[in-house]
């Protein structure tokens, strides 16, 4: 049984790693700490990986994946759910079986599919094992413009198309759909859409190459902010606010793109 006396929000991230630490697991858990969560993991793929490209990736076993989540649920507990990397159709069977057996918490889903340098992080003929199993059970799902162009079939380039994808996710079962525009022309526009209003948050943008992991940093902020109680549209206009700060402190490490750094508040000089 859970303990009841709780002190801190749980997150629970169910999310490949990456051995660079700028992104997954490894960014996921900087970003809920920084929050002020516990975070818990259930680790679906180990990557190789450095700023510069993925070098490897090496899957685990979906039913692993599904016992992960059970322990943590089991002891510990959870008031928020959030997945990256899900790797293939297996492990997100597995997942979206454990959260249905569970007492329902928020969960936020990062429909991570291609790494910043191009390598696929999802076999393609899983999106539709995503798209049946995993999007109705979001409270939250947080594709890029690339993501959601896979996700609908179709080309996401424009504000205009941002919001007609926002609608088409919408109606595969997710409770809201925030579509992320940083690789929009001008300010960095992210639209939620929440089946009723549309809403959108206005970044400037950030003229750096450090930003690896900003997506992960993103949804597991969103994550955070709901396992505290707050309401989607808080939850995701805060985590719009931090990501901006992780971006603006950015860390020019490796010879490739740098990790945004959700660490920011933490002394880092010698």
């Amino acid at each position: 049984m859970a303990n009841t006396n709780i002190p801190i929000p749980r997150v629970l991230i169910v999310a490949g790693s990456d051995s660079g630490g700028g992104a997954g697991i490894q960014a996921d858990l900087k970003t809920v700490s920084a929050l002020g969560a516990y975070g818990m993991t259930a680790i679906t793929a180990v990557t190789a990986q450095n700023t510069l490209e993925v070098l490897g990736v090496v899957e685990v076993d979906a039913k692993f994946v599904a016992r992960q989540m059970e322990v943590c649920f089991a002891d510990i507990g959870c008031d928020a759910v959030k997945t990256g990397m899900l790797s293939n159709a297996a492990i997100i069977e597995a997942v979206a079986g454990v959260l249905l057996a569970q007492a329902k918490c928020p969960l936020v889903v990062d429909p991570v599919m291609v790494a910043k340098g191009g390598a696929l992080l999802l076999d393609p003929q899983a999106i539709e094992t995503l798209k049946k199993l995993l999007l109705p059970l979001a409270t939250v799902v947080t594709p890029n413009l690339q993501e959601a162009g896979a996700l609908v079939g179709s080309e996401v380039k424009t504000l205009g198309q941002m919001r007609e994808a926002g609608r088409a996710i919408r109606d595969f079962g997710a409770e809201n759909v925030v579509i992320k525009g940083g690789h929009l022309e001008g300010d960095a526009v992210d639209v939620l859409f929440d089946g009723q209003e549309f809403f959108e948050y206005r970044a400037e943008r950030v003229p750096t190459k450090n930003s690896h992991g900003t997506g992960c940093i993103f949804a597991s902020a969103i994550a955070a902010g709901l396992a505290r109680g707050k309401t989607v549209q808080e939850s995701v206009s805060g985590a719009k606010e931090f990501v901006g700060r992780a971006i603006s402190a950015g860390l020019p490490l490796g010879g490739g793109h740098g990790p945004a750094n959700p660490a920011f508040s933490i002394r880092t000089n010698k």
